[in-house]
């Protein structure tokens, strides 16, 4: 893999920039994080070197000084809203959060539920939480939020707001997904901090769109394409432009949202601390980045990935038809085709050949195979055996799973589990080998080539099920699929 982006340089200079901050404020810094704190794999899409848990390293350097706070909103937990590339609610994300901090020896202080109006699933969320002795705090909803400052600046506004008591320099605030209410909890604590007599600071860790790069960049194009679901727009920050002469990139809501937190600003310091949104960032990335034109080509491909995403999910009634619409302008601008996927050409070909489901993978080094849907296999349950078969030198023709084996797992999957498609599934194909391998030198090496397959890309003509998805994450494989359930063989 080429690496475009320099993991050791940003760690090292992130976490600095981030101590500047602190100092800058005095006594304590409310930093928001926007994004993924430690499974940030958008990131490590477009910037190759960027490590997906990059950021959480970054504060590990820092975890003397931090400790952080969970959000959660009431309406999330009240709808079990999902986080789609876990396939969990975001109440069990608190928790496999927490987790994962206090795993690496980061201090988690407590959970703010936010938007509490006195929803049961709420309460009955906090004592939950409760019983295994983890702090509860709940911020309720604001009339008028975020536009009535006079309210919000008060005893009825961040005043009836339970105080989250901190006792760390950098306060790191975070949350399962969008929209939770991260930036509120940071400001109600401005506002509790300010009238105990404590300076406290805010600061916004937003990794997209990156401010110092241009705004038609396709980094910062694909985090429009990534972000196409909550309509925010790239934009050049007006204020910042204005303050300084110098064009900085944000995007819509932070813009939008500037002139009422300035106003807030004012209200609880007396003055405002920033001139610009971007003022308010402390991302360093954009420095960071080693090779731009490896950045811009694995861009350009996550722009693909999220059309042939947003078509998909329009197929599934995921998604409206304008989410699908915005990703296409984005690549028109971007010019670019689906064609610039070299595994949806291949799998297309092998299809107009064979006229049956097939898929394709480019290998780390440029190689392209191909597999189609047979009695036996699906379409990436035969690729997949082909490029291990590859990768470990066995020859293409040689049979790694025998149909004797194949026949009974077929027949409970069939009249057993009364399932409808008889095909082996990715994952069955893989245990397979897993119990050949132990009376099969094939099966073994063929094996050992798994953790080869990461940083790989896969195209399927066909829709693939949840399983084999899965599969495919867990090996580290970029997966898109055309908006197509099923393809008949033709007569």
């Amino acid at each position: 893999m080429k690496y475009g982006f320099d993991n050791e340089k940003y760690l090292k200079i992130q976490s600095e920039h981030i101590k500047e901050r602190i100092a800058a404020f005095g006594d304590k810094l409310y930093m928001e994080f926007g994004g993924k704190l430690f499974d940030d794999y958008h990131a490590s899409r477009v910037l190759p070197g960027f490590q997906p848990d990059s950021k959480l390293q970054m504060l590990m350097q820092l975890k003397d000084d931090v400790e952080i706070v969970i959000v959660i909103s009431a309406v999330d937990i009240e709808k079990n809203k999902i986080r789609n590339d876990l396939g969990i609610t975001y109440d069990e994300d608190v928790l496999r959060l927490r987790d994962e901090f206090l795993a690496r020896d980061l201090s988690v202080n407590s959970v703010v539920i936010t938007h509490y109006n006195g929803q049961s699933s709420a309460d009955a969320y906090r004592k939950r939480l409760e019983k295994n002795d983890i702090k509860v705090y709940y911020h309720h909803t604001i009339e008028g939020y975020p536009h009535n400052v006079a309210l919000i600046d008060s005893d009825e506004g961040f005043g009836k707001n339970d105080y989250v008591e901190t006792t760390k320099p950098l306060v790191v605030v975070t949350a399962p997904g969008p929209g939770s209410g991260k930036m509120a909890v940071c400001l109600s604590q401005l506002y509790q901090e300010n009238r105990r007599g404590i300076k406290a600071g805010y600061a916004k860790f937003e990794t997209f769109p990156v401010w110092n790069m241009p705004l038609t960049h396709p980094v910062n194009v694909a985090y429009e394409a990534a972000t196409a679901d909550l309509e925010d727009v790239n934009m050049i920050d007006p204020f910042h432009l204005d303050a300084y002469g110098e064009t900085a990139v944000n995007y819509n809501r932070d813009v939008e949202i500037f002139p009422v937190m300035n106003a807030l600003f004012e209200d609880i310091y007396g003055e405002a601390p920033y001139k610009s949104p971007t003022d308010m960032g402390v991302n360093m990335i954009g420095y960071c980045i080693s090779d731009d034109d490896v950045c811009r080509e694995a861009s350009l491909q996550e722009i693909i990935r999220r059309y042939y995403t947003s078509l998909c999910k329009f197929a599934e009634g995921k998604c409206t038809e304008n989410e699908v619409n915005k990703i296409s302008l984005l690549m028109k601008r971007a010019r670019i085709t689906t064609a610039d996927r070299r595994t949806t050409v291949a799998a297309k070909e092998r299809l107009d050949a064979s006229g049956v489901a097939a898929a394709a993978i480019e290998l780390e080094d440029g190689t392209i195979l191909t597999g189609e849907t047979s009695p036996l296999l699906g379409p990436c349950s035969a690729l997949l055996l082909n490029a291990l078969k590859h990768l470990a030198g066995i020859a293409h023709n040689v049979k790694l799973i025998p149909q004797t084996m194949i026949a009974p797992i077929q027949k409970t999957k069939v009249t057993y589990l009364h399932g409808h498609n008889p095909r082996l599934h990715t994952d069955e194909v893989l245990v397979a080998i897993s119990m050949m391998s132990l009376i099969d030198e094939n099966c073994k090496l063929a094996l050992d080539q798994l953790p080869r397959l990461a940083g790989s890309q896969v195209h399927s003509t066909v829709m693939l099920s949840e399983v084999d998805r899965k599969t495919f994450n867990k090996l580290g494989i970029g997966l898109t699929c055309d908006p197509v359930k099923k393809i008949k063989k033709r007569p």
